[in-house]
């Protein structure tokens, strides 16, 4: 036992983890070298090999989310050929009776009237909703990782997470009897004197995104926390330690401690989340939508819907989406880009 801690404390300089490996078969044999598995001869290509026969069966535990992405992600990828045909429900999509019509269907979806609102909309409800969003679970997380008794911490925990498993229908119809005509604070607002029509804020274009954006967040901004929650269970506490031998206070120590180490945790989940950008949730969008709030509600993915689907213009609804799509990637490309520039941190 002496030995091992002797060389241990004094390992050899520049010796690579291979060779630490070696000095620890040797000091359990008692200074004679055990047997090791024998390198494979050969190169890297079959030492690949024979590390494969050995760990390929963890492979096995990723089986299933790649099976779910080809087929639910990269399968779908063979529709994007509607955008440029003439499609209708039955037609090959690729095959001796398809029309290909090139660009015309970006050229109709480019030059529809309301092309510009449907975008900035879309832009404006996705942006702000990142600038509240993004940063409100790293905050909680903090605060909850700060709270000391564990009942309150735990109790804090199911609050913040519970309203996560409330189905957008139900979310919908909450916010329609709060907000909604003869919602509460309609009647609220006619009993202390107000407009005898109420507030009607569900009928207000300037409400919508507001009452979008906070009830969203209000909703994920709990569970989106678990990560970052995960991320803090990691840090040594030595190092808040030595920051309290040092004088830190506890917000200090959140800054220099806690901050740092779940800095690589932001990065990938904000490149993650810009990629994620310009989808807004066109489910949530629609059941909110009213007639007196289309000129804020009406988006891009609403769009796709109503006169791809409804409408029967396949080709023009997939060319707005392929457009959406293609702007999410050329934000996440950038954001990956500009985070290897600034933090020399990258998904690629």
């Amino acid at each position: 036992m002496t030995d091992i801690q002797n060389i241990a404390a004094e390992p050899l300089d520049g010796a690579t983890d291979e060779e630490l490996v070696e000095q620890a078969y040797e000091m359990m044999a008692g200074g004679q070298a055990a047997e090791k598995p024998q390198q494979p001869k050969g190169g890297k290509w079959q030492k690949w090999k024979a590390n494969f026969k050995r760990r390929g069966w963890i492979l096995l535990f990723i089986l299933p989310a790649l099976v779910y992405v080809i087929i639910f992600c990269y399968v779908p990828m063979y529709g994007i050929l509607v955008a440029f045909q003439d499609y209708m429900p039955g037609d090959p999509i690729v095959g001796e009776g398809t029309a290909w019509v090139g660009w015309e269907n970006f050229k109709t979806f480019f030059s529809n009237p309301n092309f510009l609102d449907y975008f900035l909309n879309t832009f404006l409800l996705c942006i702000l909703g990142f600038i509240v969003g993004f940063p409100l679970p790293i905050i909680v997380a903090l605060l909850l990782n700060s709270v000391r008794s564990r009942k309150t911490k735990k109790g804090l925990q199911i609050l913040y997470y519970a309203p996560h498993f409330i189905s957008l229908v139900v979310m919908v119809g909450m916010l329609e009897l709060i907000f909604g005509s003869d919602g509460l604070l309609d009647q609220l607002s006619i009993k202390l004197g107000g407009d005898v029509n109420g507030l009607q804020l569900f009928l207000d274009a300037d409400a919508f995104r507001p009452l979008f954006i906070f009830s969203g967040n209000w909703q994920d901004f709990g569970w989106s926390a678990i990560i970052y929650l995960a991320a803090l269970s990691g840090v040594d506490p030595a190092l808040h330690e030595a920051a309290k031998v040092d004088g830190a206070s506890r917000f200090r120590r959140i800054f220099s401690v806690d901050l740092p180490a779940i800095a690589p945790t932001i990065v990938m989940l904000m490149i993650l989340s810009v990629g994620n950008l310009m989808n807004c949730g066109y489910e949530k969008v629609l059941l909110m939508q009213t007639g007196g709030n289309l000129e804020t509600s009406e988006i891009l993915s609403t769009y796709v819907y109503k006169f791809g689907l409804l409408g029967g213009q396949y080709g023009v609804g997939t060319a707005a989406g392929l457009f959406n799509s293609v702007i999410n990637v050329v934000l996440l490309i950038i954001a990956n880009y500009t985070s290897k520039r600034i933090s020399n941190q990258s998904m690629w």
